[in-house]
């Protein structure tokens, strides 16, 4: 398949790509920084240079790639280890949720697209018996910064799976670790710990798989339960790039 990869230069984006590309996928990775157009194509994927912000631009891409799929690694936490940085990151992140998700799925459906998986997280369901399962609700009624995060959330599963004509999968990821996340090991996250090569994993199994609705994805630890991603993709935590 053709494959528009927005969030390309991620943490779970990189990995994704190397596995797409060993599947034979063709990749078209969008990043908004001209200079990491080199290191995509160095793993094998084709630059594509354009600002999730910028709505008509990214139209344009997604009409000129025509791709058969669109894989949504979007995030905006680069600055979240930054000593006082945390809560402005996390509210940037949940902005792009918003818009920059709006902005793809539009450019996809413009595009005549019909398969989007995108990365969204699963410990924020509202309290209650666990595991949580996809059917649990998510503490929309939180406040503070937790209330900010789950907003941005909302926004982006809804525009992945009600928009009419897509068919929208959402991966509810754990905590990730490993090369990129800023944490090299499981005991650097504090719950739902998931490699961030699983994470790829997962995104590539669920678009190959022709996933729809809504998977949490995490190794256990009793909070979440898998079992949907596993028994219908054939997912596992222990795979690796």
């Amino acid at each position: 398949m053709n494959i528009f990869l927005a969030g390309a230069t991620g943490a779970i984006g990189q990995p994704s790509i190397r596995i797409l590309v060993s599947r034979g996928h063709r990749v078209f990775a969008m990043t908004r920084h001209v200079g990491r157009s080199a290191a995509m194509w160095a793993l094998g994927a084709i630059p594509v240079v354009v600002d999730a912000y910028d709505a008509e631009a990214l139209a344009l891409a997604m009409r000129a790639v025509r791709p058969d799929a669109v894989m949504h690694h979007l995030t905006d936490l680069a600055t979240m280890l930054v000593p006082g940085k945390l809560q402005e990151a996390l509210a940037r992140n949940a902005e792009l949720r918003k818009t920059g998700t709006a902005n793809l799925v539009a450019a996809a459906r413009a595009a005549g697209v019909e398969a989007i998986v995108a990365q969204s997280i699963g410990w924020i369901y509202r309290p209650g018996p666990e595991p949580h399962d996809e059917q649990d609700p998510l503490n929309v009624d939180a406040t503070g910064v937790l209330g900010t995060t789950v907003a941005g959330v909302v926004a982006l599963e809804r525009a992945v799976l009600e928009t009419p004509g897509l068919r929208g999968c959402v991966l509810r990821y754990g905590q990730i670790y490993g090369p990129g996340t800023g944490s090299d090991d499981a005991r650097g996250v504090q719950r739902l710990p998931l490699h961030v090569e699983a994470a790829a994993w997962a995104a590539v199994l669920a678009l190959e798989k022709h996933a729809v609705g809504i998977f949490n994805v995490a190794g256990p630890d009793g909070y979440l339960s898998t079992d949907r991603i596993r028994r219908e993709t054939g997912w596992d935590e222990s795979l690796r790039v």
